[in-house]
């Protein structure tokens, strides 16, 4: 073999060599410049951290034996959190994983979701590779890809929403109306004995002098006589108005024996078509429904007579059933029961409270700002009226408000017994689920409670736990709370979550922590410095938070930020 031959084998034999370690080499490491995260840093979707990860592989770098699971894991402290992992081969794997091309090289998106702990604020994202060509392992480091999680959402607080009270019924005034009547014979106006002794007459003239003789009632008395809408209407119209005076002169001698001295307000009506419409609607005579037509077709009196007594087989029923109740007088007290007064609902509480009714007293729950006297009120209901679920959920909500969870839950529970389907008692279980991180429990209940006082934000504050901020916003309205603020700020209306939270009764340290928020996104490091100062003021821990909040990232080199944090 001459000079020539022996270079020609020796090349060759290094060539494959060459291609043998290239097809079993290990994978090389990925830079950070190979992948976009969105969002960066991190966000929470209410309670959770979702993140996509859109990465390319170069030409060249996925060996065609090649199979790579990739999976992202966020590190916070010395934990960590496994999220969901993705698979990729090469062209020449047998798989049912993404293929990626070795000459062209390919692009990808991961996609995962961390639940969101308030560790994670300082956090970092890793991307994990667990790569093989053929049986051999190739070891690449883990490569961070985005720093912490923005947790704004996170600063939605069930625990500071209004919890449900369910309302008393009192009035003030009660209006009530008794009636009597007074019936004749067709075609006459003479009052008969029989009718002047009925039960309900008497029942009536018993309860206009009980009325007359309490001063906390006020009384109005009416007399209206009828004819009913058969014969000629100048006939009925002198009888009608003789059935008015007879019965009005009547009931003034009545009044007088008995001491009663008041108007009697008096008028006759000479065809009662009114009355007729009525009791023909109520009755099950054949064809009602058309007769009601030719009352609508008719207006005239005389031809609405004509046309029904047409109707001959119908006639003779009305005359029979209908007719005979609307030759009559109606007697008509219309009576103001005046209700105790709020100074004599309180002083009774305090002095006898067995003397009020069930709403006179959730009545004077709404009188007093004191929380303890409040409390005081709705446990009487629960001893005295325990069949009453509104005074265990108004103590429950109470509770709730205090912050007392334990002792809301176990009045909100015994209110259910009593009435499960309360609307306000399955808001309220709705918001100790929603505390309990019980989301979908407390959708249903908040299903269940229509009509709630409060269930608007009650839905709100679900919503932005849900991530769905723009609901929330929709729910809270024109609500001045923390929450309902927050809500506008997520979707980036920070004029009017700015507004909002200048406006809420009575703000906190997370009033002006938001306020902080918002100065940040727009910016203005003089309201940032105001209002965390105020913020901390009301809650130290503020201090450690802001520090920590990649919110206010960008002032961690402003000397006058770091000494407020500090």
């Amino acid at each position: 073999m001459n000079r020539k031959s022996n270079v020609l084998s020796l090349l060759l034999a290094v060539t494959v060599v060459l291609l043998a370690t290239s097809c079993s080499s290990k994978l090389k490491p990925l830079s950070q410049s190979n992948f976009n995260v969105n969002p960066s840093p991190l966000e929470t979707v209410g309670n959770q951290v979702p993140v996509t990860v859109n990465g390319t592989f170069p030409e060249k770098w996925f060996n065609k034996k090649a199979t790579l699971t990739i999976t992202p894991v966020l590190k916070y402290g010395d934990k960590e959190y496994v999220g969901t992992p993705f698979s990729y081969q090469g062209e020449k794997v047998a798989g049912n994983n993404v293929t990626i091309s070795n000459s062209k090289g390919g692009n990808f998106t991961i996609t995962t979701t961390f639940p969101y702990k308030p560790e994670m604020q300082a956090s970092e994202l890793y991307l994990r590779f667990d790569g093989k060509v053929k049986k051999k392992v190739s070891n690449l480091p883990d490569l961070k890809v985005a720093d912490g999680v923005i947790a704004t959402s996170a600063l939605a607080d069930a625990k500071t929403s209004t919890p449900s009270i369910a309302p008393d019924k009192f009035q003030r005034i009660i209006k009530e109306a008794q009636e009597a009547s007074i019936l004749f014979v067709i075609e006459q106006a003479k009052l008969r004995q029989s009718e002047l002794e009925k039960q309900d007459v008497n029942a009536w003239k018993n309860r206009v002098e009980q009325a007359f003789n309490d001063p906390r009632q006020n009384l109005n008395l009416e007399v209206s006589a009828y004819a009913s809408p058969d014969g000629k209407l100048s006939f009925n119209d002198k009888l009608a108005a003789q059935r008015e005076k007879n019965t009005s002169n009547y009931l003034t001698k009545e009044l007088k024996n008995r001491n009663i001295d008041t108007e009697v307000f008096a008028h006759y009506t000479a065809e009662d078509w009114d009355g007729f419409r009525q009791l023909v609607s109520a009755s099950n005579i054949q064809d009602k429904e058309l007769i009601i037509r030719v009352l609508e077709m008719y207006p005239d009196s005389e031809t609405r007579e004509r046309e029904i007594k047409n109707i001959s087989y119908v006639f003779e029923d009305l005359a029979k059933t209908i007719l005979p109740q609307l030759r009559r007088s109606r007697l008509i007290a219309n009576i103001e029961i005046i209700g105790k007064s709020d100074d004599e609902i309180m002083t009774a509480f305090n002095s006898n409270p067995k003397e009020l009714s069930v709403e006179e007293v959730l009545y004077a729950a709404t009188l007093t700002n004191d929380d303890n006297l409040k409390e005081k009120i709705f446990q009487y209901v629960t001893n005295n009226f325990s069949d009453d679920y509104r005074g265990w959920n108004n103590l429950g909500a109470l509770y709730f408000k205090k912050g007392d969870f334990v002792k809301a839950k176990q009045n909100i529970d015994r209110a259910a017994i009593v009435n499960a389907s309360a609307a306000e008692v399955n808001m309220n279980k709705a918001l100790l689920a929603i505390v309990d991180n019980d989301l979908q429990n407390a959708k249903v209940l908040l299903g269940r409670s229509a009509g709630a006082a409060g269930l608007d934000e009650a839905v709100g504050v679900l919503n932005i736990l849900e991530g769905n901020y723009n609901q929330a916003v929709g729910s809270y309205a024109n609500n001045q709370t923390n929450n309902a603020g927050l809500a506008q700020l997520l979707v980036r209306d920070y004029n009017k979550a700015k507004q909002t939270l200048e406006s809420v009764k009575n703000p906190d340290a997370t009033t002006a922590y938001l306020l902080a928020i918002i100065a940040a996104r727009t910016n203005n490091f003089n309201d940032v410095a105001a209002n965390l100062r105020t913020a901390i003021s009301r809650d130290n821990s503020f201090a450690v938070k802001a520090a920590k909040d990649l919110e206010f990232a960008k002032y961690r080199t402003n000397q006058d930020f770091m000494s407020i944090v500090k």
